[in-house]
């Protein structure tokens, strides 16, 4: 293959603290809803994979766990697949929530040791809640912590400031050929969003204890039902296993006469058939598996 002339291509890992929009950067960068979004922080557990094509470039975004100090083996499994995507990356953009101010500038520059010495932009998100006069004290502040290549101010929400963020992350990638087809928007296979899509509708309807206990498998996904006597004929028939870490936690995510997790499956399968172009059939199903959130074992088998 020959080389082509002024093509970029590389990967960029997003990385920060949880809950600063990461993944709604992603979302509105790709114009599609690739990581799952939800109010609640550590929404996002693996790296997600999402892919921007242009004529003059292929970035590969690499989507982040939310930095934290490790609790568990599973927040331990998280920061190292954080780690992972930094080392992986040609450019990081470390994103701020710059309204909340739950960072003060000297803490980012403590966390500027975890890059590696890569080339990172800082991303100052949600200005859409800052007052005007903010902005210029916040960037000339962080300007003295470390020597970012640009310090760009963003609203992920509003698709404020993107253009100005992909110029910079586009001048800052290798020279090279692309490392996926032109068509590509992720390296995940179905399976792998539509168990987030069902993730993503426990963390909306349940309290704090519940999201964070559960995890989705797909068991089943095919393509037709075998006999026209089967509900499901006719669409795609997926069966998802929701784990739970103790069986007080499986009465509270079925319900009253299973009436909590009739409107998750609602909600999911509304949104699977969405993603998919194509109707399905969605059965769910709950199982404990105790403390699986600090079980090496478990944890590996699942893909962490």
């Amino acid at each position: 293959m020959n080389p082509i002339e002024n093509f970029r291509a590389g990967y960029i890992a997003v990385v920060g603290l949880p809950n600063v929009g990461k993944s709604t950067l992603l979302n509105r960068l790709l114009h599609f809803k690739i990581s799952i979004v939800t109010p609640k922080p550590q929404t996002t557990r693996k790296n997600v994979l999402g892919i921007l094509n242009a004529p003059q470039y292929q970035m590969v975004f690499i989507d982040t766990p939310g930095i934290l100090e490790p609790r568990y083996t599973l927040q331990e499994k998280m920061l190292k697949s954080v780690k992972s995507a930094i080392a992986d990356a040609d450019v990081l953009v470390y994103m701020v929530d710059a309204a909340e101010r739950r960072q003060a500038p000297q803490e980012v520059q403590k966390q500027m040791a975890l890059t590696q010495n890569k080339a990172v932009i800082l991303a100052l998100n949600k200005i859409d809640l800052l007052e005007k006069r903010q902005l210029l004290p916040l960037i000339e502040q962080y300007s003295k912590i470390h020597p970012f290549k640009a310090i760009i101010p963003i609203s992920a929400e509003k698709s404020d400031g993107l253009g100005q963020l992909l110029e910079e992350i586009a001048k800052n990638l290798p020279f090279g050929h692309p490392f996926y087809p032109s068509d590509y928007l992720s390296d995940q296979q179905e399976r792998f969003f539509v168990a987030e899509i069902v993730r993503e509708k426990i963390f909306k309807l349940y309290g704090e204890e519940i999201p964070y206990s559960c995890h989705v498998e797909i068991e089943e996904f095919r393509e037709a039902a075998p006999s026209p006597e089967e509900p499901q004929e006719g669409k795609d028939y997926i069966r998802a296993l929701i784990l739970v870490e103790k069986p007080s936690q499986k009465g509270i995510l079925i319900g009253k006469k299973g009436q909590a997790l009739k409107k998750v499956g609602l909600l999911a399968r509304e949104e699977i058939e969405a993603f998919l172009g194509r109707p399905v059939f969605l059965e769910l199903f709950v199982k404990v598996a105790e403390d699986w959130r600090r079980k090496e074992g478990l944890l590996r088998r699942m893909g962490y």
